[in-house]
């Protein structure tokens, strides 16, 4: 079972979330509410996929990539952004995001980044 660490700053789209992945059998391991909370949680449970907002507060979600790029370089994250700003976007590629979901969330879409980032598309 593939296991997920969710973050994001606003719960109910956490909440949002962990319904679309528990309804396709995924074991949801932590949730953060920021991207210092992330990398932490990410050390500590090893997730096989990170689902993770870019704006966040404390350390935004680029940032906190770099960081788990740090700990692990094959770490896979997902990102997610409100904003359909293509320079925002393209620095979370750049920075070794595999795939990014924007939001509001479409429950295929987010099924379609998950299997092509897992190789199971």
């Amino acid at each position: 079972m593939t296991r997920v660490l969710i973050v994001d700053d606003a719960r109910f789209l956490r909440d949002k979330m962990r319904e679309i992945l528990e309804s396709e059998n995924f074991q949801i391991v932590g949730e953060a509410g920021n991207g210092e909370e992330a990398v932490l949680l990410y050390q500590e449970l090893k997730p096989d996929l990170v689902i993770m907002d870019i704006t966040m507060p404390v350390k935004n979600g680029i940032e906190a990539l770099k960081d788990m790029i740090q700990i692990e370089p094959k770490v896979k994250v997902i990102m997610c952004t409100a904003m359909r700003q293509q320079r925002i976007v393209v620095e979370a590629i750049e920075a070794g995001a595999k795939d990014f979901i924007v939001k509001p969330f479409e429950e295929e879409k987010v099924i379609e980044a998950i299997r092509l980032v897992l190789g199971n598309a």
